[in-house]
């Protein structure tokens, strides 16, 4: 008589989170940069706790300074290990919005059977190189378009203008960390987000709405 078969469980599906992070030399004031290093690594921490039996968490992250590179290849959460960035440079978001796109259209990384990703968006300071153009051909991507946008400027002197024309939501709106104090109850909240997101019956449905103020994430 046949054995039973054990049933078969179907693979985790991938969700993935991308993070632009500016690390330009101004990023290096106030504290700035070990602000974030503590967010994102904290960020990375709580992803990879995350039962991956049924949605599987994977996290990348682009820095741009004086060139955007991939400083955390996309790779599930639990995988990770946080190597804390260095600011230095100037703002080339052109190029870093432009390996972003890459990076979301390549099927090995992101393979079809996805959920729609996660980007996040983080500056101080005003980009430095052409990323208008850059910045269509990412919204025009089909993974992009469909992704989960979030933008926030750090200091007083980040571009607002660019970050919303990045988020390009009426309803969306971009966090302002006047301090850096404030850049780690957006981690949380994002992480909170996406966590929320990966337990539900529909990972790939609307995030939840905004808190109104950043004072609200300090949970």
């Amino acid at each position: 008589m046949p054995l039973l078969s054990e049933p078969h469980l179907a693979p985790a599906r991938p969700l993935p989170v991308l993070l632009l992070a500016d690390i330009s030399g101004s990023m290096s004031a106030d504290g700035k940069i070990e602000a974030l290093n503590t967010a994102v690594g904290e960020m990375l921490i709580s992803f990879a706790d995350e039962d991956a039996a049924r949605v599987q968490l994977h996290v990348g992250v682009i820095t741009f300074g004086e060139t955007a590179q991939l400083h955390l290849p996309l790779a599930p959460a639990a995988e990770q290990r946080w190597q804390p960035l260095q600011a230095g440079g100037r703002t080339p978001l052109g190029a870093a919005l432009d390996l972003a796109t890459q990076l979301l259209e390549d099927r090995v990384h992101i393979p079809s059977r996805a959920y729609r990703p996660t980007i996040v968006l983080v500056s101080d300071g005003i980009p430095t190189d052409e990323w208008r153009a850059p910045l269509d051909r990412l919204l025009a991507s089909e993974r992009a378009a469909k992704a989960s946008r979030f933008a926030m400027a750090i200091g007083d002197d980040a571009d607002h203008g660019v970050l919303r024309e990045f988020l390009r939501d009426p309803q969306a709106r971009v966090f302002a960390a006047h301090e850096p104090r404030a850049i780690r109850p957006f981690f949380r909240w994002i992480t909170m987000t996406v966590v929320s997101r990966s337990r539900s019956l529909n990972p790939n449905a609307a995030v939840a709405a905004p808190p109104i103020d950043l004072a609200d994430l300090d949970f």
